[in-house]
């Protein structure tokens, strides 16, 4: 970060997750000197615990009331905050960049904007507790710990995963999955945006060689697309990797590898 300034975060959570994965990379990055905020998405209570037991509220929440959000959150901000997505946070990302604000955008392992075509085995998989019951659309999507494990934790031991479960996992609005799901099959979907906008603002993309929920070729996908706008756009990916990479053993080389790309962006 260049010195004498303090620059504001927005990190952003991904679905089936609450803000509290961000937990290590909100205590490493505001060590370094950054504002950081971790907001729960619209309707979510504050705690897994609270989610939980309140699940129902999120029935028929979908992918422009969660940017909504988010954008009055930003831009009832003292300056342009550093915005960084994961999953489905990845997403929003993308689309708050695309309205002109933040002044740089980190996304990691990113759910798809309309544009992407490719839907490799794994991620079809890893979707399909929420598109394979339509009854779920408007309403609310839970995972058993194998899916959970299969999809955000597959790297770890057994008893691992079974306590990243009980940590981090919360029932998700299934509407967000249809939107992006059959986006490329719609006009304007929510998931839409500019791939060439030269205003949106510099953009790395992360992506996680064991991710089988957004494979890392769909996260280098996105940042061959992203390149086609004349701002800067760059892309790291971390070997040994799952899906929920920030929250996991070897988080600390993923968190610098960000540090550095911020900090040579932001001084220019």
């Amino acid at each position: 970060m260049p010195e004498g300034t303090t620059v504001p975060m927005v990190l952003i959570h991904g679905a089936w997750l609450s803000s509290n994965s961000w937990a290590n990379f909100a205590t490493y990055f505001g060590e370094r000197g950054y504002e950081v905020s971790a907001p729960e998405w619209p309707r979510k209570q504050e705690g897994v615990e609270g989610q939980r037991e309140h699940s129902e509220d999120l029935a028929g929440l979908g992918v422009t009331e969660i940017v909504d959000h988010y954008d009055a959150i930003i831009r009832g901000l003292d300056g342009p905050p550093v915005i960084m997505g994961h999953s489905f946070g990845g997403l929003f990302t993308q689309l708050l960049l695309d309205r002109g604000l933040g002044r740089a955008g980190v996304v990691m392992s990113p759910a798809q904007p309309k544009g992407i075509l490719r839907l490799p085995l794994p991620t079809l998989k890893s979707i399909t507790p929420a598109l394979a019951h339509p009854s779920r659309r408007h309403g609310v999507v839970p995972l058993t710990l194998e899916e959970f494990t299969y999809s955000f934790v597959n790297t770890l031991s057994s008893e691992d995963a079974s306590s990243a479960y009980e940590t981090y996992y919360v029932p998700e609005t299934g509407q967000i999955f249809y939107e992006a799901g059959f986006a490329n099959f719609q006009l304007h979907p929510p998931t839409e945006i500019d791939w060439k906008n030269p205003d949106r603002a510099p953009l790395l993309v992360v992506g996680a060689e064991k991710d089988q929920t957004v494979t890392a070729s769909l996260s280098h996908a996105e940042f061959k697309k992203q390149s086609r706008s004349p701002s800067p756009t760059a892309y790291l990916e971390f070997e040994g990797r799952p899906h929920m990479m920030m929250a996991v053993a070897g988080w600390e080389e993923i968190a610098s590898g960000i540090d550095d790309w911020l900090a040579k962006t932001l001084a220019a």
